[in-house]
């Protein structure tokens, strides 16, 4: 029977994402000056305030303030009118030394047996109905929002946008779980006052019809079938949206788990990513799980895989992992026997995980809008400087979670 399936995105503006993007440019900022930090940072935002606490083991001394209005400028939150200004808002510090008790639960004399930053379980998982292996509500929902973050900075078409805004895709699938149409689609977008409501509501509409919608089709050629006539648009539902950011909801690090991962399909250990250094496994675990159901599928396996892993704190070995394939398995084998191959082919201890990613890097700030999953791996140089003068440039990989390179061990591993 056909069904309906909704996800959601928000945007680089959104209070919750501007605290998401202050914790992972700390976590950079620490990495790139010592790769051996020890971090675990939250943020709060609210009107004319940023609140940053945590702990943290490193070497370098950082000017965290500094750092917080460098990430808010960036996002475009430059007007007193905003209530939530870079240059004028205010920013606590209340972070601390790391615990003793929990770092000597992760720290050992041999590298390789680094114990996990926490207990818990984590998720990947990878589906082959788009290209880059995501559900597609969500990759629609995260598009939406990224050209009209790039509408709002170019200034020249829709010149009123400001930086909060919120998307939702509804996707209908046929008999077969395959997507067929897009049935609904939700923008909401903070905006500058106008002279009168009607006028605003209208132009808004219209423009995110006529300007954004065709924009999302140009540079997306492989949804445009989806696209029709018949989409139930809902732009600005409540009305007017000027208030909006920090100065109209508060925002916290971590709260848009599911934005950050699938969209609501697979499954979430209910860890969040951002502000944490890769020795926490909610984060490093994370994305090796995506790593593997990605090139799971890829290779064939199955169509559809969800892969879980768990830990103990202070254990480097995982307590087990699990495979489900969702009657989309390819290869002659049960899940629990996929499972078991997984486990040889992937060393999902810690200090592996970090080594096989490249996750001692400063890579992070880019993870922190428009979903950790699903994006393209790159290489790239960044620069960074420390109160005391200090500058690196470092070449680093992003997202190389999403990397291909397992695609033929696996198919050797499965005799595909």
């Amino acid at each position: 029977m056909a069904y309906l399936f909704t996800s959601e995105s928000v945007s680089e503006g959104h209070p919750d994402k501007i605290a998401d993007q202050i914790s992972d440019a700390l976590i950079d900022n620490f990495l790139a000056f010592d790769p051996e930090s020890k971090v675990a940072c939250e943020t709060l935002v609210t009107t004319g305030q940023v609140v940053l606490a945590g702990e943290v083991k490193s070497k370098i001394y950082l000017d965290v303030q500094q750092i917080a209005r460098d990430v808010i400028k960036k996002i475009g939150y430059t007007k007193g009118e905003y209530m939530f200004d870079a240059n004028s808002c205010g920013v606590l510090s209340a972070i601390h030394e790391q615990s003793q008790d929990i770092n000597q639960g992760v720290d050992r004399q041999s590298k390789e047996d680094q114990g996990a930053g926490d207990q818990g379980m984590m998720f990947g998982y990878a589906t082959n109905e788009t290209e880059d292996y995501m559900p597609l509500a969500l990759n629609l929902s995260h598009k939406l929002l990224q050209e009209l973050a790039a509408l709002r900075r170019e200034s020249k078409e829709i010149t009123y946008l400001r930086p909060d805004a919120k998307s939702q895709v509804t996707l209908e699938y046929d008999n077969d779980n395959k997507p067929v149409r897009i049935d609904a689609i939700v923008i909401s977008t903070q905006h500058d006052e106008f002279a009168d409501e009607p006028t605003m509501l209208a132009k808004i509409e219209k423009d995110i019809k006529e300007i954004l919608i065709p924009r999302v089709i140009k540079n997306n050629p492989q949804y445009a079938h989806l696209f029709n006539d018949k989409i139930n648009y809902h732009i600005n539902p409540t009305g007017k949206f000027v208030i909006g950011g920090p100065h109209g909801d508060a925002g916290l690090t971590g709260r848009k788990i599911i934005v950050d991962t699938y969209g609501g399909k697979g499954a979430h250990g209910g860890g969040a990513f951002s502000g944490k250094d890769p020795s926490k496994v909610d984060r490093s675990a994370a994305y090796a799980t995506r790593h593997i159901a990605k090139n799971l599928v890829a290779a064939g396996v199955a169509d559809e895989i969800l892969v879980q892993v768990s830990y103990a704190i202070g254990v480097a070995k995982p307590m087990g992992i699990y495979i489900h394939t969702y009657g989309t398995n390819n290869v002659n084998l049960t899940d629990g026997e996929i499972a078991k191959k997984v486990e040889q082919l992937f060393d999902m201890r810690p200090y592996f995980i970090e080594q096989r990613l490249k996750l001692r890097n400063p890579i992070y700030s880019e993870t922190a809008a428009y979903g950790h999953m699903g994006r393209k791996p790159q290489t790239v140089t960044k620069k960074f400087t420390a109160p005391n003068g200090e500058q690196k440039e470092l070449e680093v990989e992003l997202f190389t979670w999403e990397k291909l390179d397992y695609v033929d061990k696996v198919k050797e591993a499965f005799s595909l």
